[in-house]
C-alpha cells in the first residue's frame, strides 16, 4: 500500500471532513467526498466556501489536480481504500446520544462495501460505539472484521478557527477492532499525519476524545463559577487569571464567558456521562459543569438587566440592544450550541429590541424570526441602549463600540485596554 495511490472516501463535508479532504489531497490521494446536503455539493462544485476556515480560493485549490470528487451519492464508496465517517453525533432533546447520522451513513455505504476496505469512525462518541454499533452493521453483510474488512476508531481533533496547529501536525490516535484493523488504519493515516498513536482498542480511542473535551468543559465551567463569585466580591476574575498565569508551573489558564458552545465541548462529555450510567457510575463533575454552562446565558441577561437600570433607567422591554458576535467562538461562522444565540433568545422573550453585528453570520433565524447583521456606526451605537460583546471576533471595531455605546457588557474581556474611553462592564 506504500507505493499505490490511495483513494479515500470522506463522508460528511463539514468542519471535520473538509480539512481531511484537503490534507489527503495534499498527499496525492484521490478523495471522494460525500454529503447528503445538496447545497454543500453545489457550492463545492462552484468552488465556493461554506466554512469560515476555508476561503473560496482554498476550496478551488481542492480541485486543482482533478483528484477531488464531491457528491451526494454513495456509489463511490466501492472505489475507495478507506472510508472515514465524519458525521454529526448530537444529543436529542433528552440529552441522550443520537447516533442516527452515523447509522444512516453506514447503512448507505453497505451496498457498496467490498473486501479489504478500511472503515474508520471519526465522530465523537461514547466508548463502545464502534464495537457495539458499527461492527454488527458491517457483520450483517457477511464480512469478517480483521480479515476481509477492517474497522477502527480515530477521533477528530479539529479546532475550528485555529491556524497555529496544522492538521497533519496533530497526533492521530487510532484504535482498531483487531490488530490487523489497527495496522491498516495506521498505514492509511501515516500517509497524511506526521505521528499516528496506536492504542489497544476503539474503546480507548473513544474514551480519549471524551476525556479531552470533558476536561475542558469542567475547567471552563469552574472559571465561570469563580467569575460569578468574584463578581459578588468586587474582584476581576480576568485580573486573577492573569496573575495566576505568571506561575511557571502547576497552573493552566482557562477563561470564563457567556457559555460554552460548539458541537464538541458541551456535548461530548454528556455522551460519557450517559455511558457511565451503564456501569452504575454518576460523573458528578460533568453533570455539575453542564449545569453551570446551561445557566450562563441567564446569568449574562440578569447582569445586563441590572446595568440597564443603572445606566439608562429602563427595563428590558423598553430597550434597544446591539449584540456583538453570535458564533460560539471567535473568527468562525459556526453557531451550533452558541451561548450567544441563547442570550439573544432570552432577550427577545423578555421584550427587548435586539440587533446584532457578526461579519461571519450575515443572517440568523431565531424562533422563526429572521435577523440580519447590521453595519456598525457611531450614530447607531449612540441611539441604542447598550452593546453586549458575546463573541470576540478579530475583525470588529471594538474602540468604535466602546466610545459610542451608553455602556458595554463585555463577556470576553476583549476591551480590557479600553477602560478609559467608555463604560465597560465585565462578567
Amino acid at each position: 500500500m506504500e507505493n499505490k495511490q490511495l483513494s479515500i472516501g470522506v463522508i460528511g463535508l463539514g468542519y471535520v471532513g473538509i480539512p481531511l479532504v484537503s490534507l489527503f489531497l495534499e498527499k496525492g490521494c484521490r478523495v471522494y467526498g460525500i454529503d447528503h446536503d445538496d447545497s454543500k455539493i453545489n457550492q463545492l462544485n462552484q468552488h465556493k466556501s461554506y466554512l469560515s476556515d476555508f476561503t473560496d480560493a482554498e476550496m478551488s485549490q481542492l480541485f486543482k489536480r482533478g483528484l477531488f470528487h464531491p457528491s451526494t451519492s454513495f456509489e463511490s464508496v466501492g472505489k475507495v481504500d478507506a472510508i472515514l465517517l465524519c458525521v454529526p453525533t448530537p444529543l436529542d432533546k433528552e440529552y441522550q446520544p443520537d447516533l442516527s447520522y452515523v447509522k444512516d451513513a453506514l447503512h448507505s455505504c453497505l451496498p457498496f462495501l467490498r473486501k479489504q476496505q478500511l472503515i474508520v469512525l471519526e465522530s465523537s462518541t461514547y466508548p463502545g460505539t464502534t464495537e457495539e454499533e458499527i461492527v454488527p452493521i458491517i457483520n450483517s453483510k457477511g464480512f469478517t472484521i480483521g480479515k476481509d474488512i477492517f474497522v477502527a476508531y480515530s477521533p477528530e481533533r479539529i479546532n475550528p478557527g485555529e491556524k497555529v496547529h496544522l492538521l497533519e501536525e496533530i497526533p492521530k490516535v487510532v484504535g482498531g477492532v483487531t490488530k490487523n484493523c489497527t495496522f491498516m488504519a495506521k498505514s492509511i493515516y501515516d500517509r497524511a499525519f506526521r505521528e499516528v498513536v496506536c492504542v489497544s482498542s476503539p474503546r480507548v480511542a473513544e474514551m480519549t476524545k471524551l476525556v479531552e473535551n470533558a476536561q475542558r468543559l469542567i475547567n471552563i465551567s469552574f472559571m465561570n463559577e469563580l467569575m460569578m463569585l468574584c463578581d459578588k466580591m468586587g474582584i476581576s476574575i480576568w485580573e486573577v487569571i492573569d496573575a495566576a498565569s505568571t506561575k511557571p508551573f502547576g497552573f493552566t489558564p482557562y477563561y470564563p464567558g457567556p457559555g460554552i458552545g460548539g458541537h464538541c465541548i458541551p456535548i461530548d462529555p454528556l455522551y460519557l456521562s450517559w455511558k457511565a450510567s451503564d456501569y452504575q457510575s454518576n460523573l458528578q463533575f460533568i453533570q455539575y459543569a453542564h449545569q453551570i454552562n446551561q445557566n450562563m446565558p441567564k446569568y449574562v441577561v440578569e447582569k445586563l438587566k441590572k446595568n440597564l437600570l443603572k445606566y439608562t433607567g429602563k427595563s428590558m422591554s423598553d430597550t434597544n440592544i446591539i449584540l456583538i458576535g453570535l458564533s460560539y467562538k471567535k473568527d468562525i461562522n459556526d453557531v451550533r450550541e452558541s451561548a450567544a444565540l441563547k442570550v439573544m433568545k432570552l432577550l427577545l422573550d423578555q421584550g427587548a429590541q435586539v440587533m446584532y453585528h457578526d461579519p461571519y453570520n450575515p443572517t440568523i433565524k431565531i424562533s422563526n424570526q429572521s435577523f440580519h447583521s447590521i453595519d456598525l456606526s457611531s450614530e447607531l451605537l449612540k441611539t441604542s441602549d447598550c452593546s453586549v460583546i458575546l463573541t470576540d471576533h478579530s475583525n470588529i471595531p471594538y474602540k468604535l463600540i466602546v466610545e459610542n455605546s451608553s455602556f458595554v457588557l463585555d463577556t470576553r474581556n476583549v476591551t480590557k485596554e479600553m477602560k478609559d474611553i467608555g463604560n465597560i462592564i465585565y462578567i
